[in-house]
């Protein structure tokens, strides 16, 4: 078993994550959520719910847990607004107060709109973050932020609110569907591009198979997103950014396609074109492009965008992302694999329209034309 202490500031938290194969399941696992509350809500989505969700609630209840099983549809159309507030309301009409703890099990949308449910509900109570996806365990229950999806983009209310303790159980991932593999190998490739070569010639022999492997590969990116945070957890520095690599373009990209496109297959476009971007101001070496253009090929990455993006409807959606400023779109980029440019603390820039638009014509031309 692996613990990894995260320290936060302003808020002066620490937060414990523990990484263990069979975790969940583990005879001492009740002992993790004692001092965290008097009675205790699990939430998770219907799919989760019908593998594990009720074995495990039944679990914590043998255990000795005062604890309710709540679950809801599954898919990124449920992290809204409508959701929370339907959630809210189940919870104070069957009596939850101050003295719950929340417990989110599953993928990264039950962890960011179950964290930013707990953040709110009676001004904030107690929370557990049990991911269950590869993305949702080097990611999204990783950094403490919350949030959900508005029709004006991704991520675009929500709050930092740093969970009490995150479990990482990786025996959980045997039960993961093919998008949900790339989803969270996209994730992990970001952390190589941004922080770490040495995880990017660990990617070159990626064994899905290999629990040890895995265990290593999600213990390596635990550490980098923990480090990352822990110097900029409000994003005030800039630091923080860079964990957007890839993700000002891929956002775009799932509000067009209606989400309908997967976030993994977003991220892995978003990356190439921001690579791509960063070669052609001068930062990235073309050598060093086409190693970050055969490495995410290397993935199960379909790479395809259906007609509905364009050039016209990428400008518009770009200047949504929450790093725009003074209404130019800005972007991480990178100067070599595994060090991003650090623009005087900033850590994104803008960039000439002309080349924006020579980069979106470049996606476009290399991964559109399917149909809905």
């Amino acid at each position: 078993m692996r613990r990894i202490a995260i320290g936060l500031q302003p808020q002066l938290k620490r937060v414990e994550a523990v990484l263990s194969n069979g975790l969940l399941f583990s005879e001492s696992i009740a002992g993790e959520f004692r001092r965290l509350g008097h009675r205790f809500a699990l939430f998770c989505d219907d799919r989760v719910d019908s593998l594990i969700g009720k074995k495990w609630c039944s679990h914590l209840e043998k255990a000795g847990l005062q604890i309710d099983l709540f679950s809801f549809p599954s898919g990124e159309q449920e992290k809204n607004r409508e959701r929370k507030a339907a959630l809210e309301d189940l919870l104070f009409s069957q009596k939850f107060g101050k003295d719950t703890c929340m417990i989110a099990l599953g993928g990264g949308v039950t962890t960011d709109l179950i964290g930013y449910l707990a953040s709110t509900f009676c001004r904030g109570v107690p929370l557990v973050l049990a991911p269950t996806t590869l993305l949702g365990m080097v990611d999204a229950a990783i950094g403490g932020k919350t949030g959900v999806n508005t029709r004006f983009g991704k991520n675009l209310l929500g709050t930092f609110y740093p969970a009490d303790k995150i479990l990482i159980d990786s025996s959980m991932l045997s039960s993961l569907s093919p998008s949900e593999w790339t989803s969270g190998s996209a994730e992990v490739i970001k952390y190589a591009l941004i922080r770490s070569p040495q995880l990017f010639q660990l990617l070159r022999n990626w064994n899905s198979k290999d629990m040890a492997y895995l265990d290593r590969i999600i213990h390596e990116c635990v550490l980098i997103k923990a480090q990352v945070v822990e110097i900029d957890f409000e994003e005030k520095t800039g630091l923080r950014r860079i964990l957007n690599f890839g993700h000002t373009i891929a956002h775009a990209l799932e509000l067009l396609e209606n989400y309908e496109l997967s976030h993994g297959e977003a991220v892995a476009i978003g990356m190439l074109v921001e690579s791509y971007i960063s070669v052609k101001m001068g930062h990235l070496p073309a050598a060093e492009f086409a190693q970050i253009d055969a490495m995410i090929r290397s993935f199960a990455f379909a790479l395809v965008l259906s007609k509905e993006v364009t050039l016209e409807k990428m400008r518009d959606a770009l200047l949504s992302d929450k790093k725009a400023a003074k209404g130019a779109v800005r972007f991480v980029q990178l100067e070599k694999i595994g060090a991003c440019m650090s623009f005087n603390g900033e850590y994104c820039a803008s960039v000439p329209q002309e080349i924006l638009e020579e980069a979106i014509s470049w996606m476009l031309a290399k991964f559109s034309g399917g149909s809905k």
